[in-house]
C-alpha cells in the first residue's frame, strides 16, 4: 500500500478502541472500532482485561488501514487516563487486570491520606487531589493484593503503567518502556514542575522508580511498532493523555484557549502555557501539550454528569426516544418555566467535589412539561461549564476568548448557542468532532514531518462558530438564570448535608 501522507491514530476508550487513519489534509480515509469487555468484581471496582485492550486496539487498527488503502507514515496513541496495568516486563503478560480510572476501591485509602501532611505535600507536588480516580492508590493496591508482586517489582521482574504504555511496550515488543508527560501527570507520583517521578511520592505508595516507565514529550520518539502487528515497522511518534490530545486536535496550544469535551461527562481545559496555575477553587493542574508537543500546563475541572442527563431523560424516565429530540423540545418553549435541574446523580465534581449531593429538580409546577425538563437538562450542561470557566480564568487570571468543544452534545446547536450567550464569548465546534484521536494523529504527524508546522496542522480546518447574543437583556437574563442554578447547586449541596455552604 501507498499513497497519500498518513498517520494512524489509535484511541484507547473505557468502553472502546477507535483507529482512524488521518491524511495531511485532516480527512478520515479508514476507521475502525472495537468495543471493550467491562468487568466488574465487586461494588465500586471497574477493570479491564489488558489483553482485550491490545488485541482489540490492534483490530480496530487493521480494519483501518485496509479500509483508507494507505501505508500511515506514523502511529499517534491516546488513552483513557489514570487506569494503570501491571505486566511482567520480559514477556509483557499481564499479571492483573487493569484498575479502571472509574475504579472506587481505594476511596479509604485517599480519605486517610488527605487528613495528614503527606496530602498537602501530595497535592502540593502533584497539582492533583486525592481521589481514587487517580493512578498512585491503584498500583499501591496491587502491591498490596496481588501475591508475590511487590517481590517481583523489587527484583525488577514486573512493571506498572497506564495504559499509553501498555500498548507502547507491546507494540515496541518490549523494546520501548516509555509514557508521555500528560499521562504521568495523572498518577500522583510525578512532580509537575520538575516534569518527572518524585522520590518523596514513590515512597507515600511504596513504588520503586525502576518499575515506572520513562515519562517523555507527546510529540517524538516511542520506538518502532513491530511489522507482526500491521504488517509494516511504523514508528510510534505521539503519546498523549485522551483530554490532553482533545487539547491538542482542537489546537488548544497556548495560554487563555479552553475546550469542552461533551460526553457522558464534560472535560474542560484552560491551557495556561509555560505556567503552572495553582487552584483556589477545586480544580486540578495538569499538564498539556505546547505547538509541538512540548511540556506546558492546563487546569482541568471534571463535571460527573453531562450528555448522561439526557440519557437519564431517554432510558430512566423515558421521556423522550432519541437524545436529538432535546433540541426539537427545547425550541419550543421560550424558558424552562423555572425548573433548574442539578444532574449530580453520583455527586458534584469540579468546583464543588461534594460525593454525597444527589441529582435535585427545583420549581416544578402543575405547569411543567416534558419540554421544560429537556431543556433544563441541556441548560445544566451550559451552567456547569460557565461554573468551571469562571473558576478556572480566576485562578489562572486569564480572560476566555472563546470555547472550542468537541463530544457528542457539541451536536446539539441550541445548547451551543445557549452556552455562548451565557459565556459571553464564542462557541467553535470543529467539523471533526473525533478531535481526541485527530490530537493523537498530529502530535505524530509533527514528529515525522507529516505537517511542517503546527499551524499546518489546522489548515482546512472548518468550524461552525456561535458567537453570544449581543445586548444588556440578553446579559440581564443569563445572569438571572445563573443565580437560579447557583441557588439549585446549593439545594444539592444542603440536602448532602453541608447546609448552604455557597
Amino acid at each position: 500500500m501507498s499513497g497519500p501522507r498518513a498517520v494512524l491514530a489509535l484511541d484507547q476508550g473505557t468502553t472502546g478502541s477507535t483507529a482512524l487513519v488521518i491524511d495531511a489534509q485532516g480527512r478520515v480515509l479508514g476507521r475502525g472500532y472495537h468495543e471493550i469487555p467491562q468487568h466488574f468484581p465487586a461494588p465500586g471496582q471497574v477493570e479491564h482485561d489488558p489483553e482485550d485492550l491490545f488485541r482489540l486496539t490492534i483490530a480496530a487498527a487493521r480494519d483501518a488501514v485496509r479500509q483508507a488503502g494507505v501505508t500511515p507514515a506514523a502511529i499517534g496513541i491516546t488513552n483513557q487516563r489514570e487506569t494503570v496495568c501491571v505486566w511482567e516486563r520480559d514477556t509483557g503478560r499481564p499479571l492483573h487486570r487493569a484498575i479502571v480510572w472509574q475504579d472506587r476501591r481505594t476511596a479509604a485509602r485517599c480519605a486517610a491520606l488527605g487528613r495528614g501532611a503527606r496530602g498537602a505535600m501530595i497535592r502540593r507536588r502533584t497539582g492533583l487531589v486525592l481521589d481514587p480516580y487517580f493512578s498512585g492508590t491503584k498500583i499501591e493496591w496491587l502491591l498490596e493484593h496481588v501475591r508475590g508482586l511487590a517481590r517481583r517489582v523489587e527484583r525488577g521482574d514486573a512493571v506498572f503503567g497506564t495504559v499509553d504504555a501498555w500498548l507502547v511496550h507491546r507494540l515496541t515488543g518490549g523494546r520501548v518502556f516509555a509514557t508521555d508527560h500528560t499521562n504521568a501527570s495523572r498518577t500522583l507520583l510525578y512532580d509537575i514542575a520538575r516534569g518527572d517521578w518524585a522520590e518523596p511520592l514513590l515512597a507515600v505508595f511504596g513504588v520503586p522508580r525502576h518499575a515506572l516507565p520513562d515519562a517523555r514529550a507527546s510529540s517524538g520518539d516511542f520506538g518502532v511498532a513491530q511489522r507482526t502487528h500491521l504488517g509494516i515497522e511504523l514508528p510510534v511518534a505521539g503519546v498523549a493523555g485522551d483530554q490532553q490530545a482533545a487539547l491538542f486536535g482542537q489546537g488548544c496550544w497556548s495560554a487563555g484557549q479552553a475546550k469542552n469535551t461533551y460526553g457522558t461527562g464534560a472535560f474542560l481545559l484552560l491551557h495556561t502555557g509555560g505556567r503552572r496555575a495553582r487552584s483556589r477553587r477545586g480544580l486540578v493542574t495538569t499538564v498539556a501539550c505546547g505547538p509541538r508537543g512540548e511540556r506546558a500546563f492546563a487546569l482541568e475541572g471534571s463535571i460527573f454528569i453531562a450528555g448522561a442527563a439526557v440519557q437519564w431523560l431517554r432510558d430512566g424516565l423515558r421521556m423522550i426516544s432519541h437524545a436529538r429530540e432535546t433540541e426539537e423540545l427545547a425550541r419550543t418553549v421560550s424558558d424552562t418555566a423555572g425548573v433548574v435541574f442539578v444532574p449530580a446523580f453520583v455527586g458534584l465534581g469540579a468546583p464543588h467535589w461534594e460525593a454525597g449531593a444527589r441529582g435535585t429538580i427545583v420549581g416544578v409546577t402543575r405547569g411543567t412539561t416534558r419540554a421544560h425538563l429537556a431543556r433544563a437538562a441541556l441548560e445544566a450542561m451550559a451552567f456547569s461549564t460557565k461554573e468551571v470557566l469562571d473558576a478556572m480564568t480566576a485562578d489562572a487570571r486569564l480572560r476566555l476568548a472563546a470555547l472550542q468543544v468537541d463530544g457528542g452534545a457539541a451536536a446539539n446547536d441550541f445548547l451551543m448557542q445557549f452556552q455562548a450567550d451565557l459565556l459571553g464569548v464564542p462557541v467553535a465546534r470543529p467539523d471533526m468532532l473525533e478531535t481526541t484521536a485527530l490530537g493523537a494523529a498530529g502530535l505524530a504527524g509533527l514528529a515525522v514531518g507529516v505537517w511542517q508546522r503546527p499551524e499546518d496542522f489546522l489548515a482546512g480546518r472548518a468550524f461552525t462558530r456561535f458567537p453570544p447574543r449581543r445586548g444588556q437583556t440578553a446579559a440581564r437574563a443569563a445572569r438571572a438564570r445563573m443565580a437560579e442554578w447557583r441557588r439549585a447547586v446549593a439545594a444539592a449541596l444542603h440536602w448532602a448535608g453541608h447546609g448552604q455552604r455557597r
